[in-house]
Parts: C-alpha cells; sequence; structure tokens
C-alpha cells in the first residue's frame, strides 16, 4: 500500500507543467547523476548495460531527456544538471577500461552475472514509473514489443555478425556510414534496454573501434580522428533529436511508453547473459573450463546484487514518502 502510494504520487509530480526542475538540491541528488554517468561509462564496456535503464531505476530519466533536448534553449542550466552525468561517465569509462575490462577477462560470467542482479533487483523502481497506468491488452503489447527487441538484437550480433570491420582502406562514403552509426548509438543511449555494445558487434565495428583506442594506432592511422569526428557529429545529432521525440512521448502517450520502457529493462537484463562474449564463455564452458566454479561464483554475485538494489530501493521509495508527506 506504501509502494503503490508513493508511486502514485511521483506519477503525479512528473507529469505537472512541462518545466522541469534540474535544480540540484543536496549532495544526495549529485551523487546519483554521478552514479548514472558512470553507468552510462560503463555501458561501453559492458554488453547489455544500458545507461537510460539506469537512468531509469535512479528516477532521472525525464530529466536527462529534458535536459538534452534543451541544452541550447537553457544552456545554463541544462549544462549544470549534465556536468556530474559527464563527470561519472568519464569515470565510468576510466574504470571500465582499467578495472572492469580486466575482470571481464578474469572472470566474465561472475561480473556480468553481478550487474545483471544490481538491474534485476532494481526493476521494481521502473515498475513505480507506471503503476498510475491501467494495464491494457495494447500496453501488455508494447511491453512484449519492448522485451523482444533487445533480445533480438543481441541474437543478430550473435548470428548474424558481418565480422570484424576494418578502419583502414575507408572511402568517401564511410563518412555517411559513420554519421549513421553515431546516430544509432544516440538511440541505443536514450532509449531503454537498448546496449551500444551489442549494436556496435552486430555491425562489426566493437572490436576495431576499441582496438583503436591507443598512441600507436592513432600513430599509424591519424585518419582514424576523422572518424571519431563522424561518430561524434552523428552521436551529437542522436541526442538532442531523440531526446526531444522520447520527451513529446511521455508526454503524450506516458502509457504506452512506460510499458515498452520496462519491457525494453528486463530485455536488456536478459541480452547481458546473451551476446558474442558470454557466448565465448558458454562454448568454452563446453570444453569443461570452470563451468562449476564460474556458475557457482556468478550466481552467488547475482543474488548479492539484487539483495542490496532492492534494499536500495526499498530505502528510496521510504525516504521519499517521508519528504512528501
Amino acid at each position: 500500500m506504501e509502494d503503490r502510494r508513493h508511486s502514485e504520487k511521483q506519477t503525479k509530480q512528473s507529469v505537472q507543467g512541462s518545466e522541469i526542475s534540474l535544480r540540484y538540491e543536496n549532495k544526495k541528488q549529485i551523487a546519483k547523476s554521478v552514479t548514472l554517468g558512470a553507468f552510462i561509462g560503463l555501458a561501453v564496456i559492458l554488453p547489455g548495460v544500458s545507461g537510460s535503464t539506469a537512468a531509469i531505476i535512479l528516477r532521472l530519466y525525464e530529466k536527462l531527456l529534458y535536459a538534452i533536448g534543451n541544452l541550447f534553449t537553457k544552456f545554463r542550466k541544462c549544462v549544470r544538471f549534465l556536468l556530474p552525468i559527464t563527470a561519472g561517465a568519464v569515470l565510468g569509462l576510466i574504470f571500465g577500461f582499467l578495472g572492469v575490462k580486466a575482470l571481464l577477462t578474469w572472470q566474465p560470467f561472475a561480473i556480468v552475472a553481478l550487474f545483471a542482479g544490481l538491474m534485476l533487483g532494481a526493476f521494481p523502481s521502473v515498475k513505480d514509473q507506471w503503476n498510475g497506468e491501467r494495464l491494457t491488452a495494447l500496453h501488455a503489447v508494447f511491453f512484449a514489443a519492448g522485451f523482444a527487441f533487445p533480445i533480438a538484437v543481441s541474437l543478430l550480433s550473435i548470428f548474424a555478425s558481418p565480422g570484424a570491420a576494418s578502419l583502414e582502406k575507408l572511402q568517401a562514403w564511410h563518412a555517411a556510414v559513420f554519421l549513421l552509426l553515431g546516430y544509432a548509438v544516440a538511440v541505443t543511449q536514450l532509449v531503454p534496454g537498448l546496449s551500444a555494445t551489442a549494436l556496435l558487434m552486430t555491425v562489426g565495428y566493437f572490436t576495431p573501434l576499441m582496438d583503436s583506442i591507443s598512441f600507436s594506432y592513432w600513430q599509424r592511422n591519424p585518419h582514424i580522428i576523422l572518424v571519431y569526428l563522424f561518430l561524434f557529429v552523428g552521436f551529437a545529432a542522436g541526442l538532442l533529436t531523440v531526446s526531444k521525440l522520447l520527451s513529446r512521448l511521455l508526454k503524450r502517450r506516458r502509457g504506452i511508453t512506460f510499458y515498452t520502457v520496462a519491457g525494453l529493462s528486463l530485455g536488456s537484463i536478459v541480452t547481458m547473459f546473451l551476446n558474442p562474449e558470454m557466448t565465448a564463455v558458454y562454448q568454452s564452458w563446453g570444453s569443461g573450463a570452470g563451468m562449476r566454479q564460474d556458475l557457482g561464483v556468478g550466481i552467488a554475485l547475482f543474488l548479492i546484487g539484487m539483495i542490496a538494489a532492492y534494499l536500495l530501493v526499498r530505502y528510496e521509495r521510504k525516504h521519499a514518502d517521508i519528504k512528501n508527506d
């Protein structure tokens, strides 16, 4: 009863007026934004992790869309909100490359299981977003479609990937390819449940782009800077346009949008175990490479992550109710 009352209050507050407050009231709110940024940074390294799903869980999704979509019209206000998220993203990238990437090499299943447990344990906070909306047949269809879509993309990355693409001997038409690819990556960062890693694996550019991040590669292939530039331009254009589109959908079709988001969020958890990198782990198990140990540690970390995240959701609900009362 208490959870439902909190959820209904939150839903009513989020739809009141078109103006969304981006002001940080305390250090705790800043810390949440830094945490969101860290997940966005980790999403580049960890297959299946979605920064926008983390934004839903942390209840920052609508603010994030609003800040990106209004960056030029309300520059100072939006930049102040986005700065902690950007700082967190940089930290997430650094930690991802220096720490998580090494851990994934050493114990990939266990690390993925930990993050999957965190995402699943926090899912009730995603569910809170639609408690004010009645379940209809149409909502159920969009929920199912949302659940299936990221899984379909992951299956494509496993069975229909063209193999590693090349970043050398590029032609002029590749500029359009990288603009579109940057735009598509932006979509994965804003639509919950979609993974930039899975997308890049599907089109064969994940490994080449990861391998290109080194000074020695830049010296041998200076043209890679142009590749980064086209990717960035496409990414920026995608952020600005898609954020506005999603904000409008949340205002005009809130129920359908959030049921779709919920499906995407659950589907993204499945894809953490269903991608080319994890398929390689399962194949190694077939040859007797530590399956029991991996499963034991992975299941334990999954449960720890799930319980810890759910307790955090309960804590957030309780304190939000006290504040609202």
